[in-house]
């Protein structure tokens, strides 16, 4: 039996899984694998980088399909109006989901002794319970459930029933509340509204603080693709203090680049001088900052926000964040998260605040 497979929709989701392998004994570094879902998120040539870096044994590629792409599957995801219909529907549609993955999934799961997803929600988390294959949840971004806990908001009304029909393996519920889940690792049970039998607290701060020198430089390499390009973009700042606005894909475009040039026009000073602005697109973002923002410094968008804080000698003077999590910012001397009540002023509140509806 194979030791590990770690299930990743992101690369937060790939560089939390390459911090839990660099926290292990170099002797078992090299025995887990990893699966890159295509469903949500374009990885370019990670998996060869993947494949390079020491970390894992193999790379697959899964072509995971939403709902969507099967009408026999979506007939039963409609509201009906009435409760004991949509469950019964509910049931069909759990199943069926599951069934149709299996075309697509790249290894045979019962070979793992240990099975680790990122983002269960998605039709891995339907495909392992169709299956009955035990797993791990990990949460699917730093504190995320803080502010949107899916399974409550997604199960609005009658949730304990919903709970407990997920617990016979009828439906299913993501994160921690499916029979054949284990647990769900989150980072810190206290910040947590709602509670889950399941969750146990594994800080993603002791994964970082048990990196030395040579993990931290496996990070870089398995991430940024071109570190010189890089230096250049910093060389190009010069001595002018450095401000960073991590952007995410929020509202529709024209909106979203509304967003980010109020975010600079508010933030972009230090101290009355002009400062150079760079930005670091959210690996989803489809936004077009090179040409939309030609003025600034764009960086590639294709790694984790938390690389900056492993490349010597780089510092920012402010960082700039809408909902992106800054506990795990170390590279910057000021944080500025401005959260809900920021986006109140461009979407309606309920979008953004999920937890305050469930």
């Amino acid at each position: 039996m194979k030791q590990r497979i770690y299930v990743c929709h992101t690369y937060y989701h790939v560089y939390v899984a390459a911090l839990k392998e660099l926290n292990l004994p170099e002797y078992q570094r090299g025995q887990a694998d990893l699966i890159l879902s295509t469903m949500s998120n374009n990885f370019g040539n990670l998996k060869e980088r993947a494949q390079r870096c020491g970390l894992f044994s193999a790379v697959f590629m899964f072509e995971e399909k939403e709902d969507v792409c099967f009408p026999q599957v979506m007939k039963y995801h409609q509201d009906t109006g009435n409760l004991v219909i949509n469950l019964f529907n509910r049931i069909r549609y759990t199943k069926l989901l599951g069934k149709v993955q299996e075309p697509y999934v790249p290894v045979d799961f019962k070979q793992y002794k240990d099975i680790y997803v990122f983002c269960d929600s998605d039709p891995i988390g339907y495909y392992l319970s169709y299956k009955r294959i035990f797993y791990h949840a990990l949460e699917d971004g730093l504190d995320c459930i803080s502010t949107y806990d899916t399974a409550r908001y997604d199960n609005r009304g009658h949730f304990k029933l919903k709970a407990l029909l997920a617990s016979w393996n009828l439906i299913f519920i993501q994160n921690g509340w499916g029979k054949y889940c284990l647990d769900m690792e989150v980072n810190n049970i206290d910040i947590l509204p709602y509670p889950c039998p399941k969750y146990i607290e594994k800080p993603r701060s002791e994964l970082v603080d048990g990196l030395d020198q040579k993990g931290k430089n496996i990070l870089v390499k398995l991430f940024v693709e071109d570190m010189d390009r890089i230096n250049s973009r910093l060389e190009e700042a010069g001595d002018r203090p450095r401000i960073l606005l991590l952007t995410e894909p929020l509202c529709s475009l024209d909106v979203r680049e509304k967003i980010f040039r109020d975010c600079i026009s508010q933030y972009g000073r230090i101290e009355g001088e002009e400062a150079v602005v760079m930005i670091k697109p959210h690996p989803r973002d489809v936004l077009d900052y090179r040409q939309v923002f030609a003025d600034y410094i764009v960086l590639d968008g294709g790694f984790p926000m938390e690389i900056f804080n492993y490349i010597p000698g780089l510092r920012f003077r402010r960082v700039i964040s809408v909902f992106t999590v800054v506990h795990s910012i170390k590279f910057a001397e000021e944080i500025v998260y401005l959260g809900e009540d920021f986006m109140d002023q461009y979407e309606a509140p309920e979008l953004h605040r999920q937890n305050e509806m469930i």
